[in-house]
């Protein structure tokens, strides 16, 4: 399956979006969006986007996947179904889960014990400055776990090996690489385009907007 075939299912779950007036968690405005909250209701397309993460780093003797909460749970579950099934043993799949109120991340409900000595295969589902995975990347190897590589659904940031803490494999299923501006130079906003508020933060960005008048 190559990119051209994983974007079409995500654009059919209408997981991307495009020609829209995107509000991001950054603040900044965009036109295209990946909603992986809409691909993961569909436990057959999961399934089959994570068999091509399973594939890819088999031949890395994976014996755990971890993923930042909440969204990578997911990943983390199907890809280690699908490399226990094809090494025919077991992989185990673990989480990071935030420090509330902060942007940190740990590793903790017993999950810590276990990845002393194992090789680990971090997965994301956007990647965009790439700061939560490798937070991530950083516990793990903190706590004894050798990274084998980083799968990702969607780099939309052009992040590098280097930038999540030099990981021996980079691996995104779909690299896209969206524009994104400052408010005060945002062109759609310029144009009257209305914002998009089921998707991203629109809605927080109108409403914060209307309790400034």
């Amino acid at each position: 399956m190559n990119e051209s075939n994983i974007l079409e299912i995500l654009s059919t779950l209408q997981a991307l979006v495009t020609e829209s007036h995107i509000v991001y968690t950054s603040g900044k405005h965009g036109s295209a969006y990946i909603n992986k909250d809409a691909l993961y209701p569909h436990t057959a397309a999961t399934s089959q986007l994570c068999h091509l993460f399973a594939e890819y780093f088999l031949q890395d003797n994976v014996e755990i996947v971890i993923a930042p909460a909440l969204g990578g749970i997911i990943l983390s579950q199907w890809t280690a179904h699908h490399l226990s099934q094809l090494h025919k043993r077991e992989v185990l799949a673990l989480y990071a889960e935030k420090i509330e109120g902060t942007k940190d991340f740990v590793i903790k409900r017993g999950y810590e014990k276990l990845l002393a000595g194992k090789n680990v295969l971090v997965l994301e589902d956007v990647l965009t400055t790439g700061g939560s995975v490798k937070k991530v990347i950083e516990l793990v190897r903190a706590l004894g776990g050798n990274i084998v590589g980083l799968g990702v659904l969607c780099n939309r940031g052009g992040i590098t090996q280097k930038d999540v803490g030099f990981v021996p494999k980079l691996h995104a299923l779909v690299s896209v690489k969206l524009e994104a501006w400052e408010p005060e130079n945002c062109p759609l906003c310029v144009q009257n385009i209305p914002i998009n508020t089921n998707i991203g933060k629109g809605r927080e960005f109108l409403e914060k907007k209307k309790s400034h008048y």
